[in-house]
């Protein structure tokens, strides 16, 4: 007698409902026509690119000086987002205070402002006539319309990036970690060094890169707070918008490279290994060993 060998008759089901995915068809097709409503302008803009000049535009000296300036300042503005962000992302997770809610609100309202409504605010605190520029300008430090301003600029619009990242990073970890370092005698800061950084470093280096990003693009804040002088504020966007006045397809070129990089940046941004959260679980057990002295 022949005997058939194959998955028993009860594990057919469960493959099955291992693939379905829940997605109904109109869904699928709204997802398409979402798709397409963001890469149709990105596949026109490649296109209308004049290949034949596409070094010479994107190498001219303006260009370069705008892009090393816009690299430059959003690396500068990505390292202060982390020195501010993170401890405001800790207390935001992890403390409990009266106006919580006012506080986080206010944090995030620079993703729904218009970036020169950012840029006003800060010209009327740090400009010449501003609440904090005429002490400033006592001492000798004179930020509006500087390379400063570029800095403080990208880290208005950039922070909440940072701040919304490692909050979710914080809250999806929990505490349980730091409360059992805590009671081995590991002092606070202790803790937040090997335990807590640890845990949330995925979620740090997202909102780093995503900081980068949106610093890398700022345009209105910068525009409106730092002007627009070349080597000092002309960051590669306010280089785009000025050679769309006088040069459409050096415009049209080096929008490209901002897009090139942008896209790059956000792709390792969402690029997050489960080795780099087994990583993470590891250095937080080395961290903390059973029975140690974690202070």
């Amino acid at each position: 007698m022949i005997q058939r060998h194959g998955p028993p008759p009860q594990a057919r089901p469960r493959t099955q409902a291992a693939a379905y995915s829940g997605i109904p068809a109109w869904v699928r097709a709204l997802a398409v026509l979402a798709a397409v409503v963001v890469v149709l302008p990105l596949l026109a803009m490649v296109l209308r690119v004049d290949w034949a000049q596409f070094i010479p535009l994107v190498t001219s000296e303006p260009s370069l000086t705008a892009l090393g300036l816009s690299l430059r300042t959003s690396a500068a503005s990505t390292l202060l987002c982390i020195a501010l962000g993170v401890p405001l992302a800790l207390v935001l997770a992890r403390d409990s205070f009266r106006l919580q809610g006012l506080l986080r609100s206010l944090v995030l309202l620079p993703l729904v402002l218009p970036p020169v409504v950012g840029g006003i605010a800060l010209l009327y605190t740090f400009g010449r006539q501003g609440l904090l520029g005429q002490t400033l300008e006592v001492l000798g430090l004179r930020i509006a319309f500087s390379t400063t301003a570029v800095v403080l600029a990208q880290t208005f619009v950039a922070l909440p990036f940072l701040v919304v990242s490692l909050e979710g990073a914080l809250r999806t970890s929990g505490s349980r970690y730091e409360a059992v370092a805590a009671t081995l005698g590991a002092r606070p800061g202790t803790v937040f060094r090997r335990v807590t950084l640890p845990l949330v470093l995925p979620g740090l280096a997202s909102g780093a890169v995503l900081s980068f990003a949106r610093s890398l693009g700022e345009f209105g804040a910068t525009l409106t707070f730092a002007g627009s002088l070349q080597g000092v504020t002309r960051t590669l966007p306010l280089e785009i918008y000025l050679q769309r006045e006088t040069d459409p397809d050096a415009a049209v070129a080096l929008s490209l490279v901002l897009v090139a990089v942008a896209v790059a940046v956000v792709a390792l941004a969402y690029r997050q290994p489960a080795a780099a959260r087994a990583g993470a679980g590891q250095r937080t057990t080395a961290a903390a060993p059973a029975g140690g002295d974690v202070r």
